[in-house]
């Protein structure tokens, strides 16, 4: 499986995962479901980005550049962690909740971007068999993780 397409599925169930925090989170009653809804998201994200960046982004890097996103999609992943981070030290569950949806609204243009731009460039730079390798080494990662 090429890499482009794990990404992409992985794509698919943040989606579900954000459609369901968009419906819960406006009515959360307590500070303590928010944090751990943006936990889960996190800890869901953290690895995603890791994978973008060391498998994907990087030999990709001097055409995001020549396109000038380069920056802005290192600098994205940086502002989703760190919003979701300060989920974690809010004081009020209204200021929780609007990190998190914000989290989860940056992380919806973020990927909006990545599929329209950053998969259809990798798919034209990188050959069949490059994309191949990388999803291997993707699930080597995972295995590895899992045990």
């Amino acid at each position: 499986m090429k890499i482009t397409e794990i990404l992409m599925a992985e794509h698919s169930v943040f989606h579900n995962l954000f459609d369901h925090i968009e419906a819960v989170v406006p009515e959360a009653k307590t500070l303590g479901e928010v944090k751990s809804l943006a936990t889960l998201v996190d800890k869901l994200h953290a690895p995603h980005a890791r994978t973008e960046d060391d498998l994907f982004m990087e030999p990709l890097e001097h055409c995001i550049d020549q396109i000038g996103q380069n920056q802005t999609f290192h600098e994205e992943h940086r502002r989703i962690e760190e919003m979701l981070a300060r989920v974690q030290t809010a004081r009020t569950l209204r200021a929780a909740k609007a990190l998190l949806l914000g989290a989860v609204a940056t992380s919806r243009e973020h990927f909006d971007k990545e599929e329209r731009i950053v998969f259809p460039l990798a798919e034209q730079v990188m050959n069949s068999n490059t994309l191949t390798r990388l999803g291997e080494e993707w699930m080597k990662k995972r295995e590895a993780a899992l045990k």
